[in-house]
């Protein structure tokens, strides 16, 4: 089964409900994503149009001994005049191109007396010319709905006048991590047996990265009270909650117990995965919690695995992150008998993607400094053993949210 049909069986049983929408000023739009489909009105260029500066003539006079001049042609104007043989205007960058020319001359091409011009190196018929439609045509679709919104789609919606722009509205995702070892940034211990907190920051950049809003809620003890009262308050306030830690069977994990006790419906518990084998989804109406396990590389990989297409999906994105294929550049050896996700290296050489694991450690869950420098993640299956170098392996990109 393919790690997008997984997101998808997810998602249907959890009945996600369709994007929500609104409009947004373009100058407010950065970073978002589309909820329709942008779609152009008219031709780009609606006329013949000038991409240099030079003379509009017709292709055939280039072997008339000299082209007399109607006079310029500026950015912008409107030009009505009409060429005949024997005749050309001053054109420049730009402008509509004079009814009767065919071809744009460069400045560089002739020679200027008095009112003429001589043709010291001739050019191709259409030359310098952009034709109706060259940048798209009237109907065309130029960015489709689900797109987050880059520096080019900002400038194509300028060049089109979208004033305003219509986005999926953000879901809120609430942020809490739970364990009375976890030390908060900024507060002081002198136990050294505490860790201080980094699952609910590196959580929260994913998140937004994602195109989620989100709402950090900080670190709660290991108390059933107050971790009982977090979780409320955090589903009063947002569309998904997550968590870190509690889930797993140890004396002190009480998430997997107060989940059902605040109403939600447990949808799963318990995946066949390394890292993350301890999760828990479930849903209360049109709400959603999903609870990962509190090691860093643990939280963040089912992170992605299990909220990123929940965040995607309220967000009317088609995919949540990009998945491509590559091969192995080194031998892989497989360290469980469940689908196991890897932080590696994907170099490009040729137009190829290979895989390496060059400076990633192996160990616990808990070295979330294998994600640095733009790592991957490599997908082997359960039905894998140890892989050799030259099998071929599917990637998620960590650079794609």
């Amino acid at each position: 089964m393919l790690l997008y049909d997984i997101s998808i069986n997810m998602l249907n049983l959890l009945n996600v409900g369709a994007a929500r929408s609104a409009n947004v000023a373009l100058s407010a739009s950065l970073g978002r994503v589309l909820a329709e489909d942008v779609i152009a009105k008219y031709n780009d260029p609606q006329f013949p149009t000038a991409s240099m500066d030079g003379y509009a003539i017709i292709s055939a006079d280039q072997e008339l001994e000299s082209i007399k001049i109607l006079g310029t042609n500026p950015a912008g104007n409107n030009e009505q005049r009409v060429v005949s043989s024997g005749e050309c205007i001053k054109t420049f960058t730009g402008s509509k191109m004079p009814a009767g020319s065919d071809t744009l001359i460069q400045i560089e091409n002739v020679s200027v007396e008095n009112d003429t011009i001589i043709i010291n190196s001739q050019v191709k018929r259409g030359a310098s010319v952009r034709p109706i439609g060259e940048g798209y045509s009237a109907g065309d679709v130029l960015i489709k709905k689900g797109t987050k919104i880059g520096f080019a789609e900002i400038g194509v919606m300028a060049a089109l006048n979208r004033v305003m722009v219509k986005v999926s509205i953000r879901p809120r995702v609430a942020i809490v991590a739970t364990g009375s070892e976890i030390l908060d940034l900024g507060v002081d211990s002198d136990n050294p047996a505490q860790i201080r907190s980094s699952n609910n920051y590196t959580l929260a950049a994913l998140f937004e990265q994602a195109g989620a809003e989100v709402i950090q809620l900080g670190v709660v003890a290991d108390d059933k009270a107050s971790i009982t009262q977090a979780f409320q308050n955090a589903l009063e306030s947002a569309d998904i909650l997550v968590s870190t830690g509690g889930v797993s069977v140890g004396d002190y994990d009480f998430v997997k117990d107060i989940v059902p006790r605040i109403g939600a419906e447990i949808v799963f518990k318990g995946v066949s995965i390394k890292p993350g084998k301890h999760i828990l989804v479930a849903s209360k109406e049109n709400k959603f919690v999903i609870s990962l396990p509190g090691f860093a590389y643990s939280s963040t990989v089912t992170a992605i695995l299990y909220v990123l297409p929940l965040i995607a999906k309220m967000l009317g994105k088609e995919k949540p992150y990009k998945m491509v294929e590559a091969k192995l550049g080194e031998n892989f050896q497989k360290r469980s008998n469940l689908r196991e996700f890897t932080a590696c290296n994907v170099a490009v050489e040729e137009g190829k993607n290979f895989v390496n694991f060059r400076d990633k450690k192996v160990g616990s869950s808990a070295i979330l400094t294998n994600l640095l420098d733009h790592s991957a993640l490599m997908v082997s299956g359960e039905e894998d053993g140890d892989l050799e170098q030259g099998t071929l392996v599917n990637v998620i990109l960590l650079d794609s949210f």
